[in-house]
This record gives structure tokens, C-alpha cells and sequence, in this order.
């Protein structure tokens, strides 16, 4: 009877704890977290995509490398996905003065609310950090007849129709900017550019292999692997500068071509927090950012550190918005 009486009271308790820190982690929205040197509590991480997707494995990578790095405790992420992140937008938009809350996001957020016509933008939210850069790769088969980014451009401008570009993201996301941009750069009309929508890398990759398409445009790390193998030659990258991953590939600036085009990450929070709210934020991702883990996952995932908060931040945002805005404007997709 004691043991039986002892496992119900410890039942009771475990669910009385879950409810007290289900309750802790919505209800008291002025309270960002815990003052001084303690880990921040109750934070919550919204992913606007589906598991697995780029936002998610930044999320949960942030979210852990705060825990193991003591920033902050009991940090949930949690997955909203829909219209190319615009339904978790939305609801980041709605959880006005919510100090809790943020949401992982990046480029592929700016474009989709513009070309799912979301009343929702960016540019609405409160800006704490951008974290990460990916730059992108123009890639061929192995047996494809173009050996440079020069015999590429030359083929693409004399039939834009015919030179197809597949890229693993919809209308809006990075995938489908940087051939956009990429065409401005070379002198081609973005309206004349033939670009085949894939359902993200793993689609886009046998398009390439099987000579579907011309080429693909994404970033270089989707294809290391095959890189490595020698099924695909990557003919560019879209970095400022060389990429030890990809090293015999030039950028398209030492090819003459005036581009630099990065897909990049970052976290924002609902509007209408505090200022001591944006602060916990800020100062959390600065804790999270300077430590040894996070080196090692920069290092581990290839990524780019591209670090920068709260105005700053916000007004790299902003031109974003600008930027990407006036491209699908022109394509008539905003």
C-alpha cells in the first residue's frame, strides 16, 4: 500500500510540474526570463517550416547550444509550418508584446510574404539577430557542355527559354532570388528566365544528374557529397570569397560577374515587446553566439558567421524587404 500511495504522489507531482511549466511558459509575457548571470527560463522558438527543413536544424541547434552553454533553460522549440513560413509569420505578428516568443526565420520568409500575399511582413516584427550565411553554387552534371560560368552565361543570354534553371525552393524563397538576381547581373530579363520549382534539395538533385536542367542554383551545401563523388561540377559560388569546401570553384565576382548572393538565417520576435524584453533576447543569442559550442557547430555545418543584432539587424532587414521586393515586383509576383 506505501509503495502504491508513494507512486501516485510522485505521479501527482510530475504532472502538477508539467502544468506549472506549461502554464510558465505563455502566461506572463512581461517576464522575459531571469535576472543576472542565471539561464534565461521559458523560452519558446517558433520554426515557420516543416522538421528537418534549414529553419528547423537552426533552431534546434540554437536552442541546445543555449542549454549546453547555460544561456538559458527549458528552451521549446516547436514547428508552424505553412506558405512558405507566413502562417507562423502571422502568428508571430499576433503574439504582439509576447517576450517569450521569437521565431527562426531568414530570406526565404521576406519573399514568401510577398508572393503568398501575406498582410504579415518582416518588417513588423522586432529584429534581435541574424545569425548564419549560406552562400549558393551554380552546379552542372559531370558530363554537362558547360566547363565555366562563362560558357553558361553565354548559352543562357543567346536563349534564356531554353537554358532551364532548377533551383529547391518555391517562387520568393533563396533558390529561385539568386538565379533572379543572377540574370540581372549577366544581362538577361528575370521575366525570360525558365525556372523549375523543386520541393527542396532532394528533389533538385536528380533534375541535375538526369539532365533535366541546364543547371541548378542553391546553396553548396546541399551538394557536397556529390561534389566529392564527382557527379557535379560547380561551376560558381556566390560568395564574396573563395569557399575552402568548394575550392577550385571561383566565385562569380573572379569570374567577372558583379554578385554576391548569400541565403542567410536569423530570429526575430513578436511587436510590442519591452525593451528589457528584446534585451533578454539580444543578450541571450550574444551569450549563445560567443560560445565554444557554437564555434563548433559553425565550423561542424559549414555555416557562415554573420552575426549582427537588434537595429543593426533591423535595417539589414529592411533593405532585404526593399531589395526583394522590388525583384518580385518586377517579375509580377507582388
Amino acid at each position: 500500500m506505501r509503495s502504491r500511495r508513494a507512486a501516485f504522489l510522485s505521479a501527482l507531482a510530475t504532472v502538477s510540474l508539467l502544468a506549472v511549466s506549461a502554464c510558465g511558459a505563455t502566461a506572463d509575457k512581461e517576464d522575459a526570463g531571469s535576472g543576472g548571470d542565471k539561464p534565461v527560463s521559458g523560452l519558446r522558438l517558433m520554426v515557420p517550416n516543416t522538421p528537418g527543413s534549414g529553419y528547423d536544424t537552426t533552431a534546434r541547434t540554437v536552442a541546445q547550444v543555449m542549454q549546453d552553454s547555460e544561456v538559458a533553460s527549458g528552451v521549446q522549440v516547436y514547428n508552424l509550418p505553412g506558405a512558405g513560413g507566413t502562417v507562423g509569420l502571422q502568428r508571430l505578428v499576433n503574439e504582439d508584446g509576447n517576450g517569450k516568443l521569437a521565431m527562426q526565420m531568414g530570406l526565404g520568409v521576406v519573399g514568401a510574404a510577398y508572393t503568398s500575399k501575406s498582410s504579415a511582413k518582416l518588417t513588423h516584427t522586432t529584429p534581435i539577430a541574424k545569425l548564419i550565411e549560406e552562400a549558393g553554387a551554380i552546379v552542372v552534371s559531370k558530363d554537362s557542355p558547360y566547363k565555366t560560368i562563362g560558357d553558361l552565361v553565354t548559352a543562357w543570354k543567346n536563349d534564356p527559354k531554353k537554358v532551364a534553371v532548377g533551383g529547391g525552393s518555391s517562387p520568393g524563397g533563396p533558390d529561385h532570388l539568386l538565379p533572379m538576381q543572377l540574370a540581372q547581373a549577366v544581362g538577361i530579363e528575370p521575366k525570360q528566365v525558365n525556372y523549375v520549382g523543386y520541393d527542396g534539395g532532394g528533389e533538385l538533385l536528380p533534375a541535375i544528374l538526369g539532365n533535366k536542367i541546364a543547371f541548378g542554383a542553391s546553396g553548396f551545401g546541399e551538394f557536397l557529397d556529390q561534389i566529392e563523388a564527382g557527379q557535379v561540377r560547380v561551376l560558381a559560388v556566390t560568395s564574396e570569397k573563395p569557399i575552402e569546401a568548394v575550392a577550385d570553384a571561383p566565385t562569380l565576382k573572379d569570374s567577372g560577374i558583379d554578385l554576391v548572393f548569400t541565403n542567410w538565417r536569423g530570429i526575430v520576435a513578436p511587436p510590442g515587446i519591452t525593451d528589457a524584453q528584446k534585451k533578454t533576447w539580444i543578450d541571450a543569442m550574444t551569450k549563445m553566439h560567443d560560445s565554444e559550442q557554437w564555434k563548433a557547430e559553425l565550423t561542424k555545418r559549414g555555416w557562415t558567421d554573420a552575426f549582427v543584432t537588434g537595429d543593426d539587424f533591423g535595417t539589414y532587414l529592411k533593405n532585404q524587404d526593399k531589395s526583394v521586393a522590388s525583384l518580385l515586383t518586377e517579375l509580377g509576383l507582388a
